[in-house]
């Protein structure tokens, strides 16, 4: 088979005016084109269709991931094919990928083999420049920070307490704590500093928590950037950054639209991790999809105990969106990991490593339903190495637990290979709802109680445990009026515990909370257990080892 690459390069894509009006039905006067297969979609346009009625909303999330990869993105992308095959109109909203993993270990984030959207090379290296903006607006404010400081510090701001970090899209550990300042007055004070990579800044979960520019700048002001000496929070609208930094994301914040190798419409906007902060696209994305389509196919990142509960408890609670139905991918392969079988072994026939391992899909069926309140189906996403036996025994322990699940062969097949999962999921969304949506918590509950039901009623956590600085932290976020905020959890994605090894579905467990940063101006309040890299290293072979631009032009070897 061709490489994911090699797919994209041979795919005949049709304009993006073309797309827009055919599929959307949006003219080409309302698109601020990027070449000839990607544009923008104006702001003003979208905000003319307010009074349109919503599509449907179709989440897809996964069990817990494992190494090898489950294809969630490659999911998504297939699933909307097959329903723009089967005539309904239909878009997807994924996020943007991030240039870290691209050149890193992971690859790009454009989906895979025959269920990619395109055009490839631009969505995984510089897009439409979204990125670029939002880094440089976070650095605005990071000079605006030591500026105001190096002028006298009117706001006497504790240059122990400032909490901004820079960024940059790439990664590179050895700017995860820097010094800045050093060569003398001229230069500013010397302060130690450190760089985040930009999808985990909380400039980013803004973006994609926003849906104008005047909440964009009202959000922006609200960002507390550090404490004077008397303990009292200190903004970016004390320091009078917002303006300027809002300007620098005024183009920025409209959608971007694309294609599938299908055809199918695809909103790719924003990109925010999925641990540090809510993982999902922006929701000016995912609502104009809603107002210009029937159905709308939307991921959220990881498993469904961090990026479908954050894309419940924060995106939906910030937006007042909610999910129609949603599809939990899964593999043989996640199975068997989760049942005990190595990762060299995993292309060998093991039936009874899968049902050991249902474990794990079965807690994540749970919560999707019981705690979340969506009807579901599982999209068995299927292998070269699965076998008949052992897609069937999913099918079978899926079907156990009142589940209807639906191998599908995308990847390799395009949207035809996904036609039984559409179906599936046309069903689910014909039937009365059988579930009522729901938060994991209520706004008003403390804290340290939203962090609870988090742990114990979706991870099987038995008790939560705090480092002393992250208490005082949690109760001076409290004393200064951000008690009412949801939380964001990050852990590892590989347990639903904080230990990456401990799989399956481990109870009993304790959830020890080490650090607390507050997102004010998301909307949001990190709690951060285990060890959370907010800028990743590169590998002993990064993939950028293998990426090269040919004598022609062509970008070669990307995934």
């Amino acid at each position: 088979m061709l490489s994911d690459i090699e797919i994209a390069d041979a795919a005949v894509l049709r304009p993006i005016r073309e797309v827009a009006a055919e599929t959307l039905g949006i003219e080409e006067q309302h698109l601020v084109p990027y070449g000839h297969h990607k544009a923008k979609v104006d702001l003003g346009y979208l905000a003319s269709l307010a009074d349109r009625p919503l599509g449907r909303l179709v989440l897809v999330t996964a069990l817990s991931p494992t190494p090898p990869g489950e294809g969630k993105t490659t999911t998504t992308v297939g699933l909307t094919d097959a329903l723009h095959g089967l005539g309904h109109r239909v878009v997807a909203c994924l996020r943007e990928p991030s240039m870290g993993p691209v050149f890193g270990m992971k690859g790009g984030a454009a989906g895979g083999g025959y269920s990619q959207v395109v055009p490839m090379t631009d969505i995984n290296l510089h897009f439409t420049g979204d990125f670029a903006a939002i880094a440089a607006a976070n650095n605005l404010l990071a000079a605006l920070i030591d500026n105001h400081v190096h002028h006298g510090n009117a706001l006497d701001l504790d240059t122990r307490s400032i909490t901004w970090k820079r960024v940059l899209d790439v990664n590179d550990r050895a700017l995860r704590e820097v010094v800045v300042g050093l060569g003398g007055h001229a230069n500013g004070f010397t302060r130690e500093d450190g760089f985040d990579i930009v999808v985990a800044s909380e400039l980013m979960a803004i973006f994609c928590l926003t849906e104008s520019w005047a909440d964009l700048k009202r959000r922006i002001g609200d960002i507390v950037v550090g404490y004077d000496r008397s303990s009292q929070p200190v903004t970016a609208r004390d320091l009078q950054a917002h303006g300027a930094m809002a300007a620098l994301l005024r183009d920025a914040l409209a959608p971007n639209l694309v294609q599938t190798l299908e055809g199918a419409p695809a909103f790719v906007h924003g990109g925010p991790f999925a641990n540090i902060a809510h993982g999902c696209s922006s929701v000016a994305a995912t609502r104009a999809g809603l107002r210009l389509a029937d159905l709308v196919v939307t991921e959220a990142g990881f498993g469904a105990d961090l990026g479908a509960e954050k894309f419940v408890d924060i995106k939906c609670r910030k937006s007042g969106l909610r999910p129609d139905a949603a599809v939990v991918v899964a593999t043989v392969r996640a199975l068997k990991y989760h049942g005990g079988v190595a990762l060299a072994d995993l292309g060998t026939e093991d039936v009874a490593a899968v049902e050991a391992g249902m474990v794990n899909l079965r807690r994540h069926l749970d919560n999707v339903r019981g705690v979340y309140g969506i009807g579901c189906v599982v999209a068995v996403n299927r292998f070269p190495t699965d076998t008949d036996a052992e897609v069937a025994k999913v099918v079978e322990l899926c079907a156990a637990e009142g589940v209807e699940a639906h191998p599908a062969t995308h990847f390799s097949d395009g949207g035809v290979g996904a036609r039984d999962l559409a179906d599936g999921v046309l069903r689910l969304l014909a039937e009365p709802p059988a579930y009522n949506f729901s938060f994991t918590y209520p706004d008003e509950l403390p804290l340290t109680e939203k962090v609870e039901a988090v742990a114990t009623r979706l991870y099987g956590a038995s008790l939560v445990t705090w480092d002393a600085k992250a208490r005082r932290r949690l109760e001076r976020i409290e004393r200064d009026g951000y008690a009412g905020l949801p939380v964001c959890v990050a852990k590892t994605q590989y347990s639903f515990s904080t230990d990456p090894k401990s799989l399956g579905a481990p109870t009993g467990h304790e959830l020890h909370v080490r650090e607390v940063r507050l997102s004010a101006g998301a909307g949001f309040v990190v709690v951060v257990c285990g060890d959370m890299m907010t800028m990743p290293g590169l590998p002993a072979t990064p993939a950028a080892a293998r990426i090269d631009l040919a004598d022609d032009g062509r970008i070669l070897g990307l995934s």
